[in-house]
């Protein structure tokens, strides 16, 4: 049953010279949902490969909600290590929010819209429903217009494009329907920032009325889950924004080292000189004027802090964000210590 499942998910075929059988081994790590380390001892990979035959990826997807840092990852895999996102002009242009570029494929973003358009969802708006079989088969009925995603997966299937990183936030949602498209399994990097700086800045962006930090938070929680759960069989490495921010040099080297327990190449080494170029030290910003000094919980040895919300107390606006953050920061907690990314988590309904 497991690998019929994976025949079908993966409808186009697999690595020359394997077997579905062989892969599938190498997809699950030899057990279920196995991690192993880095060279520093930081748990980084999951299902790695760890059979004899080792499988040569083409790529990776990197995934992890908006405003969480994606663009800065993913700028620093591309020119630290020297990952393809493509040519400039195939590029979203960088604007005031990301100054330094989005590194996202207009073809994919274009794609992924018109994946969800045909739903009646969009990126922020009932992402939930999104159903990737139901996308998939409108690209072959014609139903869905694939013009762009054409275009993509011919970059993709270009071996002088190989190792290739695709970066989208709404791949998040969208990545099972990918899944059907590609020739072969790709790696995946996953990253999270934390849930209330994304819903500020998701805030500070589109504004308070179009934006409050209770839809801020819900899709959080969404994008994550969704990340996590469409990417379980795939080998893949966790890192965060926080890591990143902390020590880029070394975090772009440990996500290199876990890759390449992926199939990927091994990373170059990473210059200093290209971290600095890229990484705006303006953004390493002090956050703790959002949170008061109150404890909300305590999961393990995170603490989760109360902040500062612009409802009054006793409404059922201030009830229903309080309830979000709550049960984001769980799973942010749970993100930290790794509980979230083992098979069998628990993800909290909403409310």
């Amino acid at each position: 049953d497991k690998v019929m499942k994976q025949q079908h998910l993966y409808k186009n075929g697999w690595p020359t010279g394997h077997s579905v059988e062989e892969d599938l081994l190498k997809i699950e790590g030899g057990s279920s949902g196995s991690i192993s380390n880095n060279s520093d001892g930081a748990l980084l990979v999951q299902n790695a490969d760890t059979t004899t035959h080792k499988v040569e990826r083409d790529g990776f997807m990197v995934l992890g909600m908006h405003r969480s840092g994606t663009s800065m990852l993913t700028g620093l895999l591309s020119k630290a290590l020297g990952y393809s996102v493509g040519e400039e002009e195939s590029l979203i242009k960088p604007r005031r929010f990301n100054k330094k570029g989005y590194f996202e494929r207009v073809d994919v973003v274009v794609q992924n819209d018109a994946f969800m358009r045909s739903q009646g969802i969009d990126a922020f708006y009932n992402v939930s429903s999104y159903d990737p079989e139901k996308a998939f088969n409108g690209t072959e009925s014609g139903a869905v217009d694939f013009k762009e995603g054409k275009k993509a997966l011919k970059f993709l299937s270009n071996r002088e494009n190989r190792p290739w990183i695709l970066k989208d936030p709404r791949m998040c949602i969208t990545l099972k329907t990918w899944l059907h498209l590609l020739d072969a399994p790709p790696a995946a990097v996953l990253s999270y920032r934390h849930p209330l700086k994304v819903a500020k800045s998701m805030e500070k962006r589109d504004g308070a009325a179009a934006f409050p930090i209770s839809r801020g938070l819900r899709l959080w929680i969404v994008y994550n889950m969704h990340a996590i759960q469409n990417s379980e069989k795939l080998c893949r490495v966790m890192t965060s924004n926080e890591s990143l921010m902390t020590d880029a040099k070394n975090e772009i080297r440990r996500i290199g080292e876990g890759l390449a327990k992926c199939g990927l190449p091994p990373p170059k080494e990473v210059q200093q000189a290209v971290v600095d170029e890229f990484v705006d030290p303006n953004l390493r910003l002090d956050n703790s004027h959002l949170f008061t000094g109150e404890v909300v919980e305590q999961h393990g040895d995170c603490i989760v802090l109360n902040f500062e919300s612009k409802h009054a107390e006793g409404t059922s606006e201030k009830e229903y964000e309080f309830k979000l953050y709550k049960i984001a920061m769980k799973i942010y907690c749970d993100l930290k210590s790794e509980a979230a990314y083992r098979n069998g988590y628990d993800w909290p309904k909403l409310p």
